[in-house]
Order: structure tokens, then C-alpha cells, then sequence
């Protein structure tokens, strides 16, 4: 059995006391495929180091993360552009729209967002969205740039069943984490009228650790647990969770 963690900042501080030991936790529990999405400039030597410590499981993004959308967002855009002709990446991520913690840069926001969508569609790349009370504005750039060179993964899903299906209109896949163990996720009570073969694993680790670490420090090896609850939700084998879900990551990322 292999599980994938779609979505897993491994390089975070909260990390640094233990992340050998953390990493190799998640791989003795079958999460042997670690995605790594970015959030700025100032992570990008610690995603690399990441990279070279664990060659076989780790496949890095790049890209600006919503809230790090500030007054430098150009001179960001710009080294996101230059990491792309220097090396390779398996997606654009995380980028979208988050208006929880700051309203005031939706615009650019947007303009990031975009730019960003665009230099996917470039390098033939997925999208890796990050979506926070904003699923309208979200779904306004989506509308615009729709077409068969957009794919990817609306990461941490937390929508309505009616926003499931838009999503799933725009050829994204709905990244399920721990909200789903959650009693008032909400998700877990229409996720089973979305097909399997529209979802992949994700823990968002070190947030949103599933239940029963809710509140505490999350870590890959807790995929485990929100394969459980799918599999209960989908009432199939976790191993199917994990077949199924692990291909779908491959049929995104192309590897």
C-alpha cells in the first residue's frame, strides 16, 4: 500500500527539532509520496535542502501563496519565474485567493493569481489553488482562464457539494485533508457523491491536523487517518482508498 501526501509543508519550522524522525514516521506508515507546495521566496534553499535529503518521496512546487501577496509581490513573481528556467517543478502551488486574514490585497491577489495560472498553462504544469473565504473570487479567475491547459487540485476542499462540482468543472481534483474527521467539517456528509476518482490525500501539514490530533501539530503519517475516514465515507478497503487516490496524484502531477 502506498499513500500520497498531495500536500505537506515538510520544510516548516515547526519541523526543525525532528524532521528526519517525522519524515520517516509517514514513510513507515506507507505515505511514501510527499508533495511540497510553496508559499515564497524565503523557503525556497529549505525545499531544496528537502529535496536532496529525500530524493525518492519529496516533488516540489513553486509558487506565491496568497497571503504572502504583499507590496514586493512583482520581485516574488519574478524569482517564481527565474526558479521555473532554471529547474524543474511538478506544479504552480499554492497560489489563490485568501481573504480570512487580509481583504485589502485582493487585487492583487487576483493579479498574482492569474499571472500565475498562466505561467502553468506555459510550462504545462498543474495548479495547486489555495482558496480561504473566497471561493467566489476563486471561481471568477477560474471561469476566465477555463480551457484543457487548466488542471490541478483545489487543495483543502471545504466547500459546498455545489462547489465540489464547479470545481470539478474546471478539470481540478479536490484535495481532502483533515477536515474531513472533523464533526462540523460538513464535507464528510456529501463527499460521497463526488467519485474517488475525483479526490486526492492531503494532510496541509503542520496545520489542520485531523481528528484525534485536532488542534496539535500535524505530520504526514496522520494521511493515515484521513484515509480511514474516506474509506469509511466510500465504505471500501483503505488500501482501495490509497490505489485509487495515489493514481489519481500520478494522473495530476505525472508522476
Amino acid at each position: 500500500m502506498v499513500l500520497t501526501d498531495t500536500h505537506t509543508h515538510l520544510y516548516s519550522e515547526s519541523f526543525d527539532e525532528d524532521r528526519e524522525e517525522m519524515i520517516q514516521r509517514a514513510i513507515d506508515a506507507k505515505v511514501k509520496r510527499f508533495f511540497i507546495p510553496a508559499i515564497d521566496s524565503t523557503y525556497a534553499k529549505s525545499m531544496y535542502d528537502l529535496e536532496k535529503s529525500f530524493p525518492d518521496h519529496v516533488y516540489l512546487m513553486m509558487g506565491l501563496h496568497p497571503t504572502h501577496v504583499q507590496e514586493n509581490y512583482k520581485k516574488e513573481l519574478q524569482f517564481i519565474e527565474n526558479q521555473f528556467q532554471e529547474r524543474g517543478f511538478i506544479a504552480v502551488g499554492e497560489i489563490g485567493i485568501d481573504l480570512y486574514w487580509d481583504k485589502s490585497t485582493l487585487k492583487i491577489q487576483q493579479e498574482a493569481f492569474k499571472y500565475q495560472i498562466r505561467l502553468a498553462k506555459k510550462y504545462k504544469l498543474p495548479i495547486v489553488i489555495h482558496c480561504r473565504e473566497a471561493f467566489e473570487e476563486v471561481f471568477e479567475i477560474l471561469e476566465e482562464e477555463k480551457g484543457d491547459d487548466l488542471f490541478g487540485i483545489f487543495h483543502c476542499f471545504t466547500g459546498t457539494l455545489a462547489d465540489a462540482k464547479r470545481a470539478l468543472s474546471y478539470n481540478l481534483k479536490l484535495g481532502i485533508g483533515g477536515v474531513v474527521t472533523f464533526k462540523n467539517g460538513k464535507i464528510d456528509k456529501f463527499l460521497d457523491e463526488i467519485p474517488l476518482k475525483h479526490i486526492v490525500l492531503e494532510t496541509d501539514a503542520p496545520y489542520l491536523a485531523p481528528t484525534p490530533f485536532r488542534g496539535k501539530r500535524n505530520e504526514s503519517s496522520y494521511l493515515t487517518k484521513i484515509a480511514e475516514k474516506l474509506a469509511e465515507i466510500y465504505d471500501e478497503p483503505i488500501e482501495e482508498i490509497a490505489k485509487i487516490t495515489t493514481q489519481n496524484s500520478k494522473d495530476i502531477f505525472g508522476i
